[in-house]
């Protein structure tokens, strides 16, 4: 007996376009492996031959952050004086930065 579609592993697709120089995320689909969800993504993205490159990887392995947690991972570089080059020395022999 086969598996039904909707029990096969998410895969997340990504298309690099003709002009573009990153993949974008497109969709998603269900597929049994990568091979599959591979030929399935061309066929469903990239219709009109507007791909270059396809990634797919399974949507169990993005890792993401939460819009909760927000101002600990985007907070403004203004209040890190470390991460400005005005905070650290830079010695004669190096010249213009």
């Amino acid at each position: 007996m086969s598996q039904s579609p909707d029990a096969w592993p998410l895969w997340e697709v990504f298309v690099r376009s003709k002009n573009g120089l990153a993949h974008k995320h497109s969709g998603s689909l269900h597929a049994p492996d990568a091979e599959t969800a591979l030929k399935s993504a061309r066929d469903v993205y990239t219709r009109r031959s507007e791909g270059v490159s396809i990634w797919v990887i399974p949507s169990s392995a993005v890792v993401a952050s939460s819009p909760d947690e927000r101002e600990p991972l985007f907070a403004p570089s203004d209040d890190k004086p470390y991460r400005h080059p005005t905070f650290y020395d830079i010695p004669d022999e190096v010249g213009h930065m």
